[in-house]
């Protein structure tokens, strides 16, 4: 039986070294190494030293400790150029969001929601014109919908006050007031 620490210590080596893409690949290169352990230790260990799935040389994903994340986050500013430029309405029903864009526009937008939205965030589908993005329980999707409204609709004022944007792809006035069926619009549909 191994120490905790040395099974560690063990793990972080052979990830450095190995090109380890699944529990069982650990799994048997640990016990390689004499060190016993069960699928749930694994997955316990890799999470703690901070293991994180990425492309290998081969293109195949692989287990490694200190490399960035598949999906790198993307800074609040790219989210907020995508909203100015892409989403014409958010509307929200249930514990999701439905942001309509222009045809070809969806995946950047789900994109920027996926990298930028944090933990409010669970996940995004994206067709032609249209993203769906699913709110986490404990969040209120009104309120995410209308600060996706807000920085859209202030960026767009600042941009249209500047003289950069014309007046004709201003967002309408309406009120984003939280209503279970609430709507907010800036298209001309």
């Amino acid at each position: 039986m191994s120490s905790r620490s040395d099974r560690l210590d063990l793990l972080r080596a052979l990830l450095a070294d190995r090109d380890l893409r699944t529990h069982e690949e650990v799994r048997v290169a640990l016990a390689d190494a004499g060190h016993m352990a069960h699928a749930a230790t694994i997955g316990r260990d890799l999470e703690e030293l901070g293991a994180r799935r990425v492309r290998g040389a081969d293109g195949q994903l692989v287990y490694r400790v200190g490399e960035p994340p598949l999906v790198p986050s993307a800074p609040l500013d790219l989210l907020d150029e995508v909203l100015l430029r892409f989403v014409l309405s958010v509307s929200v029903s249930g514990n999701m969001l439905v942001l309509r864009t222009p045809p070809a526009c969806a995946s950047p937008v789900a994109s920027a929601l996926d990298t930028s939205g944090g933990p409010a965030v669970l996940g995004t589908i994206a067709g032609d014109d249209t993203v769906l993005a699913v709110i986490a329980a404990d969040h209120d999707p009104l309120a995410i919908a209308d600060t996706l409204q807000r920085r859209s609709s202030a960026l767009t004022a600042r941009l249209t006050a500047s003289g950069t944007l014309l007046p004709a792809s201003a967002p309408s006035a309406a009120s984003p007031s939280a209503r279970p069926s609430a709507s907010h619009d800036r298209s001309n549909r």
